[in-house]
């Protein structure tokens, strides 16, 4: 009687479950610490970028959006334009007037520049010292329509308005180190002291009143030979689009009937819209440097991936011997690189956070960070994680059992 042996049957290698695989992989981290520190720094640095400007850059987009909502956006300017030769067109002293005529206008301010004249803390300043301060007669009811108000002080009235006094523009009081209103306060302008009674509030809309200094329309006349004509009309409409944009198309014939052509108009949250759309350029920028320290810590992550391949060809033997699969094996390192990348992704967000947070607080707004920037950075580390792995997961194993033991 024959008799033939059989050999025994391979047992099934045992299932490799997430919990497993995933403290499989931190061991493999665990025991290198600094490098895995360093491959991850990359992937932080650039999830924090894409986190922080895309936070940063909806902080100030809410924080304008809010301004405007404030503000309004029924404000409209008439400027006085150049004539065909070149020069500075005047407008009519009657502009103002003809302008809160018309149909859905609610209130008209203006101002007009006084030629020729500077202001300065004292006479002893030289007169090339300007700082590029503005001295400019205005109406009394500025600031509301403007849309500033009053840091300090009071703003002129039918009374201050034909008396040699003033009202400071934000950064006109910061340059001439005025940070309050004191007693017998006073500037010099036009060879004369003028006293200040007031300083305004940084306007928004309005940012050439910041650089000003505003004396009454008599005063000026009276005072520094202004000659009444106004230089720039603030119109407020009924608060809606159509009316509004109604009152802006008639606004240059309006202001200036013989020659509307002279005339400019403009609104100026347009303006704060097309500001906002510039920076919105260098968050491009920002966003491309994050990119590329994305692909620096890319590269890392593969290069630590690859070394750790070649130095734990022991471990890759005996598992192999012990039974792991290449699939399991495969899944190993690949589970490293991708928990690699997740970390460096997850220190990168709270770091992106943290900044938008700090810059918000410190100007003022609101800490908007939205889900797009940390989820879309997560992701990003998860797929740089899985692609930088890959390859060195599929050479780890595709080593056999007895090529990797060779080393031993």
């Amino acid at each position: 009687m024959i008799t033939t042996s059989r050999r025994p049957a391979t047992p099934a290698a045992a299932r490799l479950r997430p919990a497993d695989l995933a403290a499989l992989a931190s061991i493999g981290l665990r025991t290198r610490k600094l490098r895995a520190g360093l491959s991850a720094l990359g992937i932080a640095i650039g999830v924090a970028a894409i986190v922080a400007v895309l936070g940063l850059a909806a902080s100030s987009s809410a924080a304008l959006l809010a301004e405007i909502r404030a503000l309004g956006t029924n404000l409209l300017t008439v400027t006085n334009g150049q004539t065909l030769g070149g020069a500075t067109a005047e407008l009519p002293e009657a502009a103002p007037g003809m302008i809160g005529r018309l149909p859905g206008v609610t209130a008209v301010q203006d101002t007009g520049t006084v030629g020729n004249v500077s202001a300065y803390k004292s006479p002893l300043i030289p007169s090339i010292e300007t700082n590029g301060l503005s001295v400019e007669a205005a109406t009394l009811n500025l600031p509301a329509v403007a849309g500033t108000s009053l840091a300090q002080g009071r703003f002129l009235n039918a009374a201050t308005a034909r008396e040699p006094v003033a009202v400071l523009g934000a950064v006109t009081a910061r340059l001439l180190g005025f940070d309050r209103i004191r007693p017998g306060m006073r500037i010099w302008a036009g060879g004369q002291w003028f006293y200040v009674t007031g300083i305004l509030n940084k306007d928004t809309y309005v940012p050439e009143l910041d650089s000003a200094v505003l004396v009454g329309f008599p005063a000026a006349q009276k005072y520094l030979h202004f000659d009444g004509h106004p230089s720039e009309i603030y119109v407020r409409t009924v608060d809606t689009p159509a009316a509004t944009t109604a009152v802006d198309n008639l606004l240059g014939a309006q202001s200036s009937p013989e020659n509307p052509s002279q005339v400019t108009v403009s609104q100026p949250s347009d303006a704060l819209t097309a500001q906002a759309d510039a920076k919105g350029a260098l968050d491009t920028l920002f966003l491309g440097l994050g990119a590329v320290a994305l692909l620096v810590g890319a590269i890392g992550v593969a290069n630590i991936m690859v070394i750790s391949v070649l130095e734990r060809r022991q471990e890759i033997g005996l598992r192999r011997a012990l039974g792991a699969t290449r699939g399991q094996i495969r899944a190993q390192f690949l589970a490293e690189a991708i928990l690699l990348s997740l970390a460096g992704g997850a220190a990168g967000v709270v770091t992106g956070a943290a900044a938008t947070a700090i810059y918000a607080h410190a100007h003022g707004e609101a800490v908007v960070i939205p889900p797009g920037a940390w989820a879309g950075g997560l992701a990003a580390a998860l797929l740089i994680g899985a692609a930088a792995g890959l390859l060195p997961a599929i050479r780890a194993a595709r080593l056999s059992p007895t090529q990797a033991l060779w080393s031993i």
